[in-house]
């Protein structure tokens, strides 16, 4: 009996503590993030491969609150990345947002599965294909032997001298099993995946604001795309003169006629068109890709834009760095898996022009890439409201269109050249000189 007495008394007590707890950390979501360890970064406004479906279920209803102050993010639970914080969420559900890399990867897999695979890093790989450099007459016996079929020799060689051949596995290894064979039968060869390279920005309608006046007094140029078909019906391309490669047919995506839209913007320019997917669902493959580059250096195209990413590819960095070497400027967008997402490709390559995305208002878009291989940034925005698209895609044409203005022919040190007087030319955005968000700055058209 005398304990019944202080057991009643603590039950209420607790109760009170368990209750107040409970209201300290929903004003923790509210107000702010928990501390997390030394080194956690939390982007507001977005940064992260995806936004959740819903709210953790750690958080609670949270009604409106007329004057919350400014919060950087809501911690869900452990193992889950921060989200955007409340007064960013309704902005971010209902504007346009860039499609990332990560999510383009999971529909090209459950679409294709027969025909797409993935490498040990999880990178998209046209599935059974290989890529092999300077393979001597040994070396191709022996690989043959373990039940690869190559490829006639590609344009590329004589070009770039690549000496590229395309592998087929006849025999339906795992991706990491043929490329494990490949190696063991010839070892001092360069053996890579063909890798899919991806756009950096919506694939949706295009909007249709660009208009066909010409927009500036200049001579024409002569620029290069490489990436889906363009329609040289769209209002921005009336006046262009287009030469096209890489399909039997002209076939039109929204994606490439939109980027193309920006880099031509109603001039009558030359706009060489190379298409990798010509129609398909699955293209932008590494060969394609190096095919592209070495039809634009047999039309001495100065300029060439590349608004498509993917990972780092010893081929494509072999082509890349030729077409530099030649005198060629390639600007290329650095995609929208976010700031903390690890560098891709062309755009990080050493001597690319990489590109990130800004808003209308010059706000750097959440989803940009960031890191040591933005040089520029520019308006990653194409149209208003919800046909809107977005992504570095449609900034990358921007600068594109810069520099040939002041390149007509490709020319041994133009990269670097270019560089410099665009970097003369941006207006600082951000920290002061270059920064790893908005590189030196920002190009208008």
């Amino acid at each position: 009996m005398p304990m019944q007495r202080p057991i009643s008394v603590l039950i209420p007590l607790l109760t009170i503590a368990l209750a107040l707890g409970g209201a300290t950390a929903a004003r923790a979501q509210m107000h702010g993030p928990m501390q997390g360890p030394p080194g956690t970064m939390h982007f507001p406004g977005g940064g992260m491969p995806s936004l959740p479906p819903a709210m953790p279920p750690a958080v609670p209803h949270v009604p409106h609150v007329p004057h919350v102050p400014h919060v950087p993010s809501v911690i869900g639970p452990p193992g889950m990345a921060s989200v955007p914080s409340m007064q960013h969420v309704d902005h971010l559900l209902h504007g346009p947002r860039a499609v990332t890399r990560r999510s383009q990867i999971r529909t090209l897999l459950r679409e294709e599965p027969g025909r797409v695979a993935v490498d040990p890093q999880g990178a998209p790989v046209l599935r059974g294909e290989f890529l092999a450099l300077g393979l001597s007459g040994r070396q191709l016996h022996a690989v043959r032997a373990q039940g690869f079929a190559a490829g006639r020799p590609s344009p590329a060689d004589a070009t770039l001298g690549l000496d590229l051949a395309v592998l087929h596995d006849t025999r339906g290894r795992s991706e990491a099993e043929a490329m494990r064979v490949l190696q063991q039968a010839a070892p001092k060869a360069t053996f890579a995946y063909q890798h899919i390279y991806m756009p950096a920005g919506d694939g949706g309608a295009a909007p249709d604001h660009a208009s066909a006046m010409g927009s500036s007094a200049s001579m024409p140029r002569r620029v290069g795309l490489i990436d889906g078909g363009v329609d040289p019906a769209a209002p921005a391309l009336a006046h262009a003169h287009i030469e096209q490669h890489g399909c039997n047919r002209p076939n039109v995506s929204n994606h490439g006629t939109a980027v193309a839209a920006r880099l031509v913007d109603g001039d009558s320019d030359t706009l060489y068109a190379a298409d990798l997917w010509c129609g398909d669902k699955v293209g932008g493959a590494t060969s394609g890709l190096v095919d592209a580059l070495a039809w634009m250096a047999r039309e001495r195209v100065p300029v060439i834009n590349i608004s498509l990413v993917g990972p780092d590819n010893p081929v494509l960095a072999r082509a890349v760095r030729a077409m530099i070497a030649r005198g060629h400027v390639l600007v290329s967008a650095v995609g929208n898996d976010g700031p903390a997402a690890p560098p891709l490709f062309p755009a990080a390559y050493p001597g690319v022009i990489g590109v990130s995305g800004v808003d209308a208002h010059d706000r750097v878009l959440p989803e940009s890439g960031s890191g040591e291989q933005v040089a520029f940034c520019a308006s990653g925005v194409v149209g208003r409201g919800s046909d809107a698209l977005r992504g570095t895609s449609f900034a990358a044409p921007i600068v594109a269109r810069r520099a040939a203005e002041l390149l007509d022919a490709p020319r041994v040190g133009a990269a670097a050249q270019i560089l410099r007087r665009l970097a003369s030319e941006a207006r600082d955005l951000g920290p002061p000189g270059r920064d790893t968000r908005y590189g030196y700055g920002l190009l208008s058209p």
